[in-house]
């Protein structure tokens, strides 16, 4: 006898083994201690990487201060041997000068550059005008743009050697302000009280030590500080004034450019530079020849600072550099070029400031002996 289904009832389904079992969610603090747990176990397995950056930077930290007390003192003391050929010949003097500045400064990049900080430079050739006076207008991020700019014109002739710095009154206080102020940078300092009072600080400070010094760079930012933190200033009164609204810049100030302009630029009557026949222009300087607009692009738009490029905690990075200035000798924009700096140079640069520092410290000991 077989067994047969009613009419409108489903036949039974054949056994087909033990059911699933449904999952049912998990209550909120199961759930949180789930995620605690997985958190941890990502802290656990970052936590010898992490260990390893800390240690790093504390030893690049250590560095950086032996570096700072070896190689600042040895330029201060050379500086002060050589003053009196700063009087028998005062152009020879400013080229020694300038020689130990552009190795202080290589010193400066080259602790991005162990870091694995390298720049990619876009644009014109600026080397190509390396010799002629010049002024680099750049757009201003974070601390780390100057030192950006120190490892980029390592290798454009004596460009850095003869280079002045426009630069917030602070650095005076810092490490290297001894450096500035023998080197003849200057320090500005903000607001609108001082505005008036530093423009005409400024200009006589060029009149007095720009061309004395056999100076023909002068490196200016003339958003007046950093985009973080006058971007909404400058969007405001973009609005305001009817401006282009810009993200990636601020609008620029012009006082200090004006001031530059009309002190280093050379007066013309005719045509030709005024004053003095023949060979007295031959002597004399061409004045202010190029503007060079120069753009310092970080990936992500995360800029490097200062503390960064000392301790290195941040992984190896690009920087984009471009320059722009019309085309000068015949050159053709360049399409990209990376920026290399020499291991063997920065070596035998750290050995000699190493080896200068032993013999002053040997020469002030000998002599403080002989006096006490």
């Amino acid at each position: 006898m077989t067994a047969t289904s009613r009419q409108g009832t489903p036949a039974a389904a054949p056994a087909a083994g033990p059911r699933p079992r449904r999952c049912l969610p998990l209550a909120p603090a199961e759930e949180d201690r789930m995620d605690s747990n997985v958190r941890m176990a990502a802290t656990l397995e970052e936590a010898p990487r992490r260990g390893w950056i800390l240690v790093k930077a504390l030893m690049r930290f250590a560095f950086m201060i032996f570096n700072n007390l070896v190689a600042i003192p040895s330029y201060v003391c050379y500086v002060i041997v050589l003053q009196p050929l700063r009087v028998l010949d005062s152009k020879r003097f400013w080229y020694i000068e300038g020689t130990m500045y552009k190795w202080l400064l290589g010193m400066v990049a080259s602790w991005g550059w162990f870091a694995g900080y390298t720049v990619m430079e876009w644009g014109e050739d600026i080397k190509a005008i390396s010799e002629d006076e010049a002024m680099m207008l750049v757009n201003h991020q974070a601390t780390g743009d100057v030192c950006t700019l120190m490892m980029c014109l390592q290798d454009k002739g004596r460009a850095v050697a003869q280079l002045i710095w426009l630069m917030d009154h602070i650095f005076k206080y810092t490490n290297f302000g001894i450096v500035s102020l023998i080197h003849g940078d200057f320090f500005i300092r903000q607001g609108k009280s001082h505005r008036d009072q530093q423009l005409l600080l400024l200009k006589k400070h060029l009149e007095n030590n720009y061309r004395s010094r056999d100076r023909k760079w002068i490196v200016l930012f003339p958003e007046g500080g950093f985009l973080r933190k006058r971007r909404e200033t400058s969007q405001a009164y973009a609005k305001k004034n009817n401006l282009p609204f810009l993200t990636h810049v601020t609008l620029p100030r012009f006082g200090a450019t004006k001031i530059i302009l009309s002190v280093l630029v050379a007066r013309q009557e005719n045509g030709s530079q005024a004053g003095g026949d023949a060979k007295e222009l031959e002597s004399k300087s061409k004045g202010l020849q190029w503007i060079i607009d120069t753009t310092i692009a970080y990936p992500k738009a995360e800029p490097l600072d200062i503390q960064t490029w000392i301790l290195g905690y941040r992984k190896p990075t690009v920087t984009h550099v471009h320059y722009a200035f019309p085309p000068v000798k015949g050159q053709k924009e360049a399409v990209s070029r990376e920026m290399n700096l020499s291991n063997t140079w920065l070596f035998l640069i750290y050995s000699f400031a190493v080896l200068s520092a032993c013999m002053w410290y040997n020469i002030i000991e000998y002599f403080y002996h002989c006096l006490f």
